[in-house]
Formats: C-alpha cells, sequence, structure tokens
C-alpha cells in the first residue's frame, strides 16, 4: 500500500477500502498480511466475525489484546445492524427475523431471546436469557417472564437460533413453547410466536399452528 490504512479511511471513508485493509486498522498495522492470515486462518470474513477472542488470539502476531478489540469490533458492527428505528412495530415474523438475523444467525451455539412488546407490538426490551451449545439450550419459564414483567410487557416474542442450518422446531422446542404460552396466560403475558432462526431463513412456531 502507498498510504496508510488509517489515510484511506480517512479520505474513502471505508467504502473502497478492502476487507484486509479494514481489519489492518483495527489491528494497528499498516500491513494487510496480518489480516489475510486472521481470514484464511478463520475460513473467510464471516467465520472470523463470529470467532472468539481466544481463538484469535492463537494466530501468530495477534495477541489477546489485538483479539479482543477485533471481536468487539464485530459485536458493535452486530448491534448497528440489529438495531431498528423507533417506534417501529413487529407485525410479522419476518420482521422478527429481520431484527434478529444479525445477531443470532450466524452463532456456533444456540441462544434464547425474548423480546418484550407494548400495546402497539413495539419493542420496550430485547433480553438473550440463555446461551447453550450447537444442539441445545436450557431455558426456564421465570428467565423468560421475569423481565417481562419488570418492564410491564403487553405480550412477547421469543426466538432462538438454529446453528445446523435447519429452523424446523424441534419436539424439545415444541414443548418449550408450549409451556411458555401457558404461563403468559397465567401471569396476563400473552406469547404471540416462538421464532426460530437461522442463517438462511426462519420458522414461525405460531404460522405452524405452535407445532
Amino acid at each position: 500500500m502507498n498510504e496508510a490504512p488509517r489515510e484511506l479511511l480517512l479520505s474513502h471513508g471505508g467504502d473502497r477500502m478492502s476487507t484486509d485493509e479494514l481489519i489492518a486498522i483495527l489491528l494497528g498495522t499498516r500491513s494487510p498480511e496480518l489480516a489475510r492470515a486472521l481470514l484464511a486462518h478463520c475460513g473467510g470474513i464471516e467465520q472470523l466475525a463470529r470467532a472468539s477472542p481466544r481463538e484469535l488470539a492463537t494466530v501468530g502476531g495477534i495477541g489477546i489484546a489485538r483479539a479482543t478489540r477485533l471481536a468487539a469490533a464485530f459485536h458493535l458492527g452486530r448491534r448497528a445492524a440489529a438495531a431498528r428505528a423507533p417506534g417501529a412495530a413487529l407485525v410479522s415474523a419476518v420482521d422478527v427475523f429481520e431484527r434478529l438475523h444479525p445477531r443470532i444467525a450466524g452463532l456456533v451455539q444456540e441462544v434464547f431471546v425474548v423480546l418484550a412488546l407494548d400495546v402497539r407490538n413495539v419493542v420496550l426490551e430485547e433480553i438473550e436469557v440463555a446461551r447453550g451449545c450447537l444442539t441445545g439450550v436450557e431455558v426456564h419459564p421465570r428467565e423468560v417472564f421475569r423481565p417481562l414483567i419488570r418492564c410491564a410487557a403487553a405480550s412477547a416474542i421469543v426466538a432462538h437460533n438454529h446453528p445446523s442450518g435447519d429452523p424446523r422446531p424441534s419436539p424439545e422446542d415444541v414443548a418449550l413453547t408450549a409451556r411458555l404460552r401457558n404461563v403468559g396466560e397465567l401471569v396476563g403475558i400473552p406469547l404471540l410466536d416462538h421464532v426460530i432462526v437461522t442463517a438462511g431463513g426462519f420458522e414461525s412456531m405460531a404460522d405452524r399452528g405452535w407445532a
């Protein structure tokens, strides 16, 4: 490169920079070679974005400080992509998918998220209540409804990801959904849907007749 990465970013705003050059800026180096080594080690930008700091730190020349800084940048990017305009209501499972896809679709473990809604189906809070493994996540109704009661939610939608890429609900998903619907009726916070998110699509259990 004829210019330092930071000078390129200032002059072009990042749009004309390569992925290597952008990663090099986060790593605090002028050379994109270390960035290329990282991408090769992880198998591409998508896998790099999901790698843990400890995994990144195993690459020569990275270290835990650089690895943590890089992981934090990807976390911020996912949060920015998931942000919605204030007052935007969730009117369908597609809206839930579009909101949560950047945050949970590519994770290698299952994550269970609760969306607390007001009377207009506007999101009051988005809460991660459990994080599991590749094939499952343990969720108890009290962990789901405690934050809903605290923020005086009028209703709720729950969602989790399937790292396998298959959005079809498992028998455990069906059983958990039935329990959550029953608890929701008891406490006066109805469960509107349970959406299963993958990298390539989603499944709405309400649209499936809850089974």
